[in-house]
């Protein structure tokens, strides 16, 4: 529609009209997740290269902190007939002990394999007990889940028996809160002021999935150094969280040489503890995407009558297809048994004991079958004893819990808070540009995903003044600008960002000063409606919205790792109109400059930075008002942005556009 009667305040009436847009779909983890399909190996590279950074700095491992002395101790062993179970504890960091047990076969000869084995949500984790007797116990064994009692007594216990047995070192370790792991009493409670779960800890990326991960890298470490250890075959198994941590391990350590992840990895739900979640995570890819970086290497599955129970048909062949790109169909193998409820019980060991015989070349006759064995309580597998006395005081608990957030800190001051003052930017841009990128998470659209239409146009004497709707086909997302065009135009351009849209670029009476100035210059202003921009709070997903004061739900990883900040779909709208600013053929760009008001540098700010802007684009130079990440006391105010700080907060910023 063309116009030279249609006045400012009407055209901001129906610009108004047009809206924010409609809050776009949330999702959580109860979702779908399908596997994002690769035509070929060059193109799984790429994939997996993003899907890898995203599980580095969900876990707060972009980069990785020192790895400081293990201080392992290994005591009070434990001898039984064919094979021997250690007690171990370690330090991953300063003061944090990871503890579990060391299962090792007797009487072995030459270098043997390593499988660490991770455990979830099971009760009393590695101190595991069914007590004999129960209906619970003989329901595993009438229903074929189990054969012998020892093993119904604690599966997890005999999988690392028969591991053992089979000539492997096997390292049971504790995750936070089970069995010795008495550090963090509880790894499930409400946000706080300090310490993980609240707003400091978010926004530098400090999280309990983050150090369950940490812990399984340095148990990878411990397991490493023990003598005699094949390190071309080192193994890890563990189902439901177990499982969880399977995945990230082996997605961001190639050390694992062969992973068998069981009842976790499906399209469907995807963990719902604090430990098996965490902020970016889940954004563009799920469980099947993460399980998928295990490939080349050997990768085992089980499903059961729980949220995999399609992984057969859903997840599965996917992977069977990118096993087959690689050039390694037989390197890839399910086991799927839906009569059983969520498990990892004797036929799904079974499984995996010859995936690892076969993948490990260990020579067993098939099939694998367990024996019994005594069973180890509680008293037999602590860590904690009179020679080795267990932490307490401030070692334990609240302080416990700040202390390793405080380490975490230190860690960032010395591997990214330095990079800020060094006069070469490269090792910046490389670590707090690529963790900006993977937290907005998304690369500009290209020309071609880009289309544009008039909605409104007006003619004033020496600029044109133009409604337009921005549809980003790519990412199924548009967004209404406002556009002046000076008509002595010299080939300049400015994005004009501002919280109150076209109010703050045209009044009833005309452009406002800021705006005139730059016609008066024949610089072109492009001003977009960004997503919500009248919002009070970030909208909350999944268990944040029906969490209570003091429910772990209220940890806000259960929104932000599975869907953008609204700072970052705001940063998607400018990225969409700065592609479509750059893409007029017949009005070539020559610049392009940032204007910001109202509060919106921190977004004029990250979009130079996503899009690798040169110095020079913010005219004029910007003016943050003393806005910092770290000031922010809510995960639900609108610029809120996990990992901001943790990433060197503003400076970091500042320093990467030259200001």
């Amino acid at each position: 529609m063309y116009s030279r009667l249609l006045f400012p305040a009407l055209l901001l009436i129906a610009l108004n009209a047009c809206g924010q847009g409609a809050p776009r779909p949330a999702r959580d983890l109860d979702g779908y997740f399908p596997f994002t399909p690769v035509t070929d190996a060059a193109a799984w590279k790429a994939r997996r290269a993003d899907i890898e950074k995203r599980v580095l700095l969900a876990s707060g491992l972009w980069p990785m902190p020192e790895k400081t002395p293990l201080q392992a101790v290994i005591h009070g062993r434990v001898e039984r007939e064919d094979y021997t179970i250690d007690r171990v504890y370690f330090q991953s960091l300063p003061g944090h002990y990871v503890t579990g047990s060391l299962y090792l076969p007797k009487n072995r000869s030459g270098k043997i394999p390593g499988i660490l084995c991770p455990h979830g949500h099971w009760p009393a984790g590695r101190f595991m007990d069914v007590i004999p007797g129960t209906a619970a116990l003989k329901k595993q064994i009438e229903t074929g889940a189990e054969e012998l009692e020892s093993a119904a007594r604690s599966p997890l216990q005999a999988r690392c028996v028969q591991l053992a047995r089979m000539g492997c070192a096997a390292f049971h370790y504790d995750t936070l809160g089970n069995a010795d792991s008495i550090q963090f009493p509880l790894h499930r409670h409400g946000a706080g002021a300090e310490g993980f779960l609240s707003p400091s800890a978010d926004l530098r990326l400090q999280t309990y999935f983050g150090l369950h991960t940490w812990n399984s890298v340095r148990a990878l470490d411990f397991l490493l150094s023990l003598e005699g250890i094949d390190p071309a075959r080192i193994g890890c198994t563990g189902a439901s969280g177990g499982a969880t941590q399977t995945m990230m391990l082996t997605g961001i350590d190639p050390r694992i040489t062969a992973a068998f992840p069981c009842v976790m990895v499906s399209t469907a739900m995807q963990g719902g503890c604090t430990c098996e979640n965490g902020h970016y995570l889940r954004i563009g890819q799920g469980n099947v995407d993460i399980a998928a970086l295990t490939a080349p290497r050997p990768l085992g599955l089980t499903a059961a009558d729980d949220w995999t129970k399609e992984l057969e048909t859903k997840g599965l062949p996917d992977l069977k297809a990118l096993y087959t790109n690689l050039g390694v169909p037989d390197k890839i193998t399910a086991h799927i048994a839906t009569q059983f409820p969520h498990n990892y019980n004797l036929p799904s060991r079974l499984a995996m004991y010859e995936f690892f015989n076969t993948h490990f070349q260990l020579g067993l006759t098939a099939p694998v079958k367990e024996r019994d064995f005594t069973f180890s309580t509680s008293a037999d597998l602590t860590v904690w004893t009179n020679d080795h006395p267990a932490p307490s005081g401030d070692d334990v608990g609240e302080a416990h819990e700040k202390a390793v957030c405080a380490w975490m800190t230190s860690q960032d001051e010395k591997n990214i808070g330095s990079l800020i003052s060094q006069a070469d930017t490269a090792p910046l841009r490389e670590i707090v540009g690529t963790a900006w990128k993977t937290i907005v998470g998304r690369t500009q659209p290209a020309p071609e995903d880009i289309s544009y239409e008039v909605l409104e146009k007006t003619d004033k004497t020496d600029y044109l003044i133009i409604l337009g709707r921005i549809q980003n086909t790519r990412d199924s997302e548009q967004t209404e600008a406002l556009f002046l065009y000076p008509k002595s135009w010299n080939g300049t351009a400015t994005l004009w960002l501002s919280l109150k849209g076209a109010a703050s670029v045209l009044g009833e009476s005309g452009p406002t000063p800021a705006a005139q100035n730059l016609l008066d210059q024949g610089i072109a202003i492009a001003c977009p409606t960004l997503y919500l921009q009248d919002a009070t709070e970030q909208p909350k997903a999944g268990g944040n919205v029906k969490a209570k004061p003091g429910d772990f739900r209220e940890f806000s990883g259960y929104t932000f790792g599975y869907n953008p900040t609204l700072l970052a779909r705001r940063v998607h709208d400018a990225m969409s109109l700065v592609t479509l600013m750059q893409s007029q053929e017949k009005y070539p760009l020559k610049s392009l400059r940032i204007h910001a008001q109202d509060s919106a540098a921190p977004i004029a700010l990250v979009t130079a930075t996503v899009l690798d802007l040169p110095p020079g684009t913010f005219s004029p130079s910007l003016d943050l008002e003393s806005f910092r990440f770290s000031k922010l006391q809510s995960p639900w105010h609108p610029h809120f942005v996990p990992g901001a700080v943790k990433y060197g907060d503003v400076e970091a910023l500042m320093r990467l556009n030259g200001l």
